[in-house]
């Protein structure tokens, strides 16, 4: 945690937030079938439907993860009201074009800070987007239209503007000083 000095208000910043999916590649994605009605269902049914977040596969939780790479932008949090502000910011290890972790097997240990999602985990992370397939299905919501696992492609989260693709900037170009620089105005 560092504190970013001449701010309005003292800052703290949460690092390297890890991305759950597979990121070295696109999510796999399972067989998937028309229904009849213009909609897609999965062979193996909607597993986020049928199951509860702790009762997932390995591959299933992993399939979870739009690749959107919102979760591994850095971000501030205010110590006194304890919000967070997400940046433009990413970890050094996102690919800003792709969204994927360029080292996915090895993240948590070149970021020993990078935070692993899990069950349990997940309903405190209030800081999580609100389009974050975890977080949704931890809050009893559905998927949204966009997600890879309704469309059929991995591409549906850059097409609908959810993805940080070509927005972030990687951290090996801004000083932590200017962090505050570079706070996103809109809600995640």
């Amino acid at each position: 945690i560092a504190t970013l000095p001449d701010s309005p208000m003292r800052l703290w910043l949460i690092t390297n937030v890890e991305q759950t999916g597979p990121l070295s590649k696109d999510p796999p994605l399972p067989e998937r079938r028309s229904s009849g009605k213009g909609t897609l269902e999965s062979t193996m049914e909607a597993f986020w439907t049928a199951k509860t977040l702790r009762e997932l596969t390995a591959e299933q939780w992993e399939a979870l993860c739009d690749g959107c790479g919102r979760c591994c932008l850095q971000k501030l949090k205010n110590p006194t009201t304890g919000k967070v502000h997400y940046t433009w910011v990413a970890c050094f290890l996102l690919d800003t074009q792709t969204c994927r972790c360029s080292d996915y097997a090895l993240r948590r240990i070149l970021v020993p800070d990078c935070l692993k999602l899990d069950p349990g985990n997940i309903p405190k992370l209030r800081w999580l987007p609100k389009t974050c397939a975890y977080r949704r299905l931890s809050e009893g919501k559905t998927l949204p239209n966009w997600h890879p696992l309704i469309t059929g492609t991995p591409a549906s989260v850059h097409n609908a503007g959810i993805s940080v693709r070509q927005r972030a900037i990687s951290e090996v170009h801004v000083h932590p000083d200017d962090l505050v620089n570079f706070q996103i105005k809109e809600k995640f």
